[in-house]
Parts: C-alpha cells; structure tokens; sequence
C-alpha cells in the first residue's frame, strides 16, 4: 500500500500525458518552477537517466519551448509532452549560462515511483541532509559520521498508516543487527513538535528526526510514504522500497546481512 504525501507531493513534478495506461505515457523527466522574471520554467531537477538528461537537459536550465509549444509555465509543457507517443523524438528548446539550445529528446514510458526513484538514486552517494532536528535517540549530524556502517534510512509521517506497521519491523532489525553496524533512521517532514509528541507516544530503538522545512526531504526527491532507503558502508545507495508490502520483510533482512558482509 502507498500513502501518497499530500503538500510534499509536488516536491518531485514529473512531466506525463493523460492519455493511456501510466506504463504508456510519454515521461520527460523534470521537476519545473515558474519562473516570474522570465519567459519559460525553470528546471528544478533532472531524473539520472530520463530523456531530459540524455538530452542533456541540466538543474538551473530554463524551458522555453517544447515542439512547437512556447512554454510560460509548467502545464505547458505537461500539454506538449502529453500530445506525443512513447518513443516520439521532439525538439526541446531550453536556456542554459544565457545562450538559448534545441535539442532532440526522444520520450520514454512513465516509470512507476519505484522505477524513478531507482533510476534516480541508485548506485549513487546518499545526498546530505539538511536541517534536521532529532527528537528520539542520538540522531546523527550527518551521513558522513556513519560512514562503515550500513543504513536504513526511513521516510514517514505521524499519520501514514503503513509506516507505522513498518517502524516495528525497523526496530526489530535495528535490534538484531545494530551491533555488527546497521544503523536504522526515520525522518519526517512535519514540525519538530507534532515528531517529538509522537515520538514520546511510541516506542523504538532507532533515532527518529523532523525535516520541518523539507529540505532533506526533497533532496532525496520523496514524494510517497513510506520511502526506505538502503545505503551501503560507503554511502552509496544500493536500494529503494517505495510503500510497505509485507512480502519484502524477508528480502530486506537478506539484504541487510548481505550489506554488513562486504567490506
């Protein structure tokens, strides 16, 4: 079951179209913003490996034109991409250092939250987290300073059903494998407050911590509760588990033990 994160929902806007099945709409790959001062949007991210970053499609980049669409805003170019096929190939017109490119992006079939998250963070360095206020436990202050060791990095929220039937499972393991070098933590983006009064409610033996501004939360680009991030002993992230099916309990304890065993 996948809770869907109500305000945090648009923190990762990807461009589809209405039509068909989601495995069969057409997918760029950005998250945009408006941008007030200017004609076109900003890009705010780029999914590793999407069309937009074949094309070469960058952060900071400013859309102006999709096909023959002049893009003012975001549901412009949600419009523009939506009028393709999968496996259309279409001229993205963008601003990148103050020079205006085209290119040629060839549109790919939506992937499921798992598919992008995977695509995006897999086999890549856990980004920092920002901000983060602990409120049970000895919260690290950075990933940095769990470095050797193998993490869990779990995102929920105070009202999301399904996390609380995987926090005890999380516990369990924190419990079993903590001293040969797991480390299980929960973050979530509600006020430090609203965490902390859960916190003193609940038991548990990993450090929970508020991301009340977000920040860290976007970062890693959640947009679905739970999200379970399994980082290795060098920071590298090896897996994402998106929602809680009761089916992976079994894969995920391999995968730990799998984890502590390399060097």
């Amino acid at each position: 079951m996948m809770v869907l994160l109500g305000a945090a929902a648009a923190l990762v806007l990807v461009v589809y179209s209405a039509r068909g099945q989601l495995s069969r709409r057409p997918w760029l790959g950005i998250s945009m913003s408006k941008d007030p001062a200017n004609h076109g949007v900003v890009v705010g991210h780029v999914v590793r490996g999407s069309p937009a970053d074949r094309a070469g499609l960058r952060s900071g980049d400013r859309v102006v034109r999709v096909a023959t669409t002049a893009v003012v805003e975001g549901g412009d170019v949600v419009r523009a991409v939506g009028g393709h096929p999968v496996g259309d190939v279409i001229d993205v017109a963008f601003v990148h250092a103050g020079a205006e490119r085209t290119v040629r992006v060839t549109l790919a079939a939506f992937p499921s939250p798992d598919e992008m998250m995977r695509m995006d963070l897999v086999g890549t360095f856990a980004p920092p987290w920002h901000d983060l206020h602990g409120v049970r436990g000895a919260f690290p202050s950075s990933l940095g300073a769990l470095r050797g060791r193998v993490v869990l990095l779990d995102f929920w929220a105070t009202w999301c059903g399904p996390c609380r039937i995987v926090a005890p499972k999380l516990s369990a393991l924190q419990d079993r494998y903590g001293a040969q070098g797991l480390s299980v933590l929960g973050v979530a983006a509600e006020e430090v407050e609203d965490v902390a009064a859960y916190a003193s409610r609940t038991t548990g033996s990993y450090p929970l911590a508020a991301d009340a501004q977000g920040q860290t939360t976007r970062e890693y680009g959640v947009s679905t509760l739970p999200t379970l991030l399994v980082i290795d002993k060098r920071g590298v992230i090896r897996e994402v588990a998106i929602g809680y099916d009761p089916a992976e309990d079994a894969w995920l304890d391999s995968k730990v033990r799998g984890l502590l065993a390399e060097p």
